[in-house]
C-alpha cells in the first residue's frame, strides 16, 4: 500500500477517535493581539506590500468591535491603499502579501485562485514522524457544530493536498516543512492531526502534552512565491521562523 493509501486507511480507522477528541470547540476566547512587533514590512513597492504577520493577530477584523485590530488595519495605518489578498489563521505567523492598487489586487487574486503561488511553512508537530517525506491527500469540510474547526470528510469534503518533508526529529517532536497545494481553512492543522501528529500549541486540534508543548501554534508561513503584477517576474518573499 502506498503512502496515500496508508493515510486514508489510518484516517478511516481513527475517524471516530479524532471526532471524539475534538467533539467541542475551545472554551471562551479573549482576543489579545500582540503589540510588538506591530507589523514588520518585508517589502513594499507600487504594487505589493509584503508583511510578516505575528502569531495572535487576525488577518482581517472580526465581527466584534474588540476584534478590529488586525493585519489589514495595521497595514492601512501606514499604507492606506493596501488591500488584503489572502489570509493566515490568527495563530499562524509569517508572510502575507497585500495589493497596493486595484489592478494588483485582481492580478494577485487570480494567482491564488488558480494556484499559481507557492507556499512553504515550517511546523513542529507532536511525536516522531517515521518517514522522511510524503503527502496527505484528504478532503476537508467545516465541522459545523464546532466551527471554526474543520474535519476530514470523504463524502462531502473539498479536495485538499499537503506535501511534507521532515527537517529534524527531536526527543518528543518533529520539525517539518509543509507545502500546501490547496488552501483550505485549517488545512495544515487538520492534515497533521489526521496522520497522528498534531501541531504543538494548537488550541483547536492538540490536547494534553501536545497542546502544552508550545505557548503558541508552532506554524509559520516562511516563504511565498508569486508572479509580480508589474512584469510577471517570479519573486519569493521570506520571513525567518521565530521558533
Amino acid at each position: 500500500m502506498n503512502w496515500r493509501g496508508r493515510v486514508r486507511a489510518f484516517c478511516v480507522d481513527t475517524y471516530h477517535w479524532v471526532r471524539s477528541m475534538n467533539s467541542s470547540a475551545p472554551g471562551s476566547f479573549i482576543y489579545e493581539p500582540p503589540l510588538e512587533p506591530f507589523l514588520t514590512v518585508l517589502h513594499v513597492d507600487d504594487d505589493l506590500l509584503v508583511v510578516n504577520k505575528p502569531s495572535g493577530l487576525l488577518s482581517v477584523p472580526g465581527k466584534a468591535a474588540e476584534h478590529s485590530d488586525c493585519t489589514e488595519a495595521r497595514a492601512s495605518d501606514s499604507f492606506p491603499a493596501s488591500r488584503i489578498v489572502h489570509r493566515l489563521d490568527m495563530d499562524t505567523s509569517g508572510v502575507m502579501v497585500l495589493a497596493m492598487n486595484p489592478a494588483a489586487l485582481r492580478h494577485l487574486g487570480l494567482q491564488f485562485e488558480r494556484r499559481k503561488t507557492s507556499k512553504s511553512y515550517v511546523a513542529e508537530v507532536w511525536g516522531k514522524v517515521v518517514e522522511d517525506e510524503g503527502e496527505i491527500d484528504l478532503p476537508l469540510i467545516c465541522d459545523w457544530p464546532n466551527r471554526p474547526k474543520q474535519k476530514v470528510c470523504f463524502e462531502n469534503g473539498k479536495p485538499a493536498l499537503t506535501r511534507w518533508k521532515v527537517e529534524e526529529r527531536k526527543e518528543r517532536t518533529t520539525r517539518v516543512r509543509l507545502y500546501p497545494h490547496t488552501g483550505r481553512s485549517h488545512q495544515l492543522r487538520v492534515h497533521m492531526l489526521a496522520v497522528g501528529h498534531p501541531i504543538i500549541g494548537d488550541r483547536f486540534y492538540a490536547e494534553g502534552e501536545a497542546l502544552q508543548a508550545s505557548n503558541r501554534l508552532a506554524l509559520h508561513a516562511e516563504s511565498l512565491t508569486l508572479h509580480h503584477p508589474a512584469n510577471g517576474e517570479r519573486v519569493t518573499f521570506q520571513a525567518e521562523c521565530p521558533f
